[in-house]
């Protein structure tokens, strides 16, 4: 048995309770890690509040990402061994002493992090990279928006498109997240609680790529912030995923808008995006030019107040928790 946090039902972060369960065993083609970090992550707090089910086959326990050593292999695994330090892309079932995934969701912890911040990487950079490189197509040169800036996707996207040669713009909503926010590497941040970012982004041309986690009245204000042919991704809906659109405006100015989730996907396509990574991303970390920006961490039973902390928007950057330690 291992010790875990569960969702005991739908609700609140007091939902989240420890408790004991079966150490899982890997299937074919899959890892079983031993972890020593686990990531904590706004889906979380979804699935906690009733609102965003497990794939099928997945574990009914939160935590999409995670660090530790490899302590066992399923048949058919061939690129990682037993004692490998990785940190995973998860099906769910993180918030736990063991969990399993796809042997090729995995990638080797980067020279130079700590296990904690290792653990902070897999949810975002796969979220990031895949909406703003793979399906959003930024170039270096770009006008780039991201909405919460300071958020663990915000800050991971700033440092990303910054150093892929793209201009970077942002909201946040106090002058201390605009100010990491600028250190982290944005050519403007944006008060949103003092100055709406549209005539900002007009004055500049439009943005060619928006990454949008806001939805409701932000869908038709980033419509009017994108430049002719611009393109916006959506990841959340934080305000709600319904707004009233004139689409006339999308034909005339040759708009595009799409949005991806990452956790339906298949096990296929989340590998591509871990190759890419792997290919384009894990050196930027190991050279120091790119980092997760770390809030906090809580111990594995103190996932409740580590949500609470997350759902109260104080934080900047990533919240994780500790479940061995380095």
């Amino acid at each position: 048995m291992m010790n875990v946090v569960e969702i005991t039902e739908p609700g609140g972060p007091e939902v989240l309770r420890p408790a004991k369960a079966d150490i899982p065993e890997p299937q074919a083609g899959e890892v079983r890690i031993k972890l020593a970090y686990a990531g904590v992550n706004r889906p979380d707090a979804l699935q906690r509040a009733g609102a965003y089910d497990p794939p099928p086959g997945a574990s009914p326990l939160p935590g999409l990402e995670g660090s530790g050593a490899i302590d066992a292999v399923g048949p058919g695994v061939s690129d990682w061994a037993v004692g490998d330090e990785v940190c995973a892309l998860l099906p769910g079932g993180g918030y736990a002493e063991f969990v399993t995934t796809a042997a090729a969701h995995c990638l080797p912890v980067p020279k130079g992090l700590s296990m904690a911040e290792a653990a902070a990487l897999p949810e975002t950079f796969f979220t990031v990279y895949s909406n703003v490189f793979m399906r959003g197509g930024l170039q270096a040169g770009e006008r780039f928006l991201v909405h919460g800036g300071s958020s663990g996707i915000g800050t991971t996207a700033i440092q990303l498109a910054k150093a892929f040669g793209a201009r970077v713009f942002t909201t946040a909503g106090s002058a201390d997240k605009c100010r990491a926010c600028l250190e982290l590497g944005a050519e403007r941040a944006i008060n949103y609680r003092e100055e709406d970012f549209v005539p900002v982004l007009r004055a500049e041309g439009g943005a060619n790529l928006i990454l949008d986690m806001v939805g409701g009245d932000y869908i038709p204000r980033n419509v009017k912030a994108l430049s002719e042919e611009g393109r916006m991704v959506h990841i959340a809906f934080l305000s709600g995923p319904k707004a009233e659109l004139n689409f006339a405006l999308v034909m005339a100015r040759r708009l595009t808008i799409t949005g991806s989730t990452l956790r339906p996907q298949s096990d296929l396509a989340k590998a591509r995006i871990a190759t890419e990574l792997r290919t384009h991303v894990w050196p930027l970390i190991e050279a120091g030019r790119v980092k997760p920006v770390m809030d906090s961490t809580f111990a594995l039973e103190e996932a409740a107040k580590a949500h609470a902390w997350m759902e109260s928007s104080q934080h900047i950057g990533k919240i994780v928790l500790r479940v061995a330690g380095d």
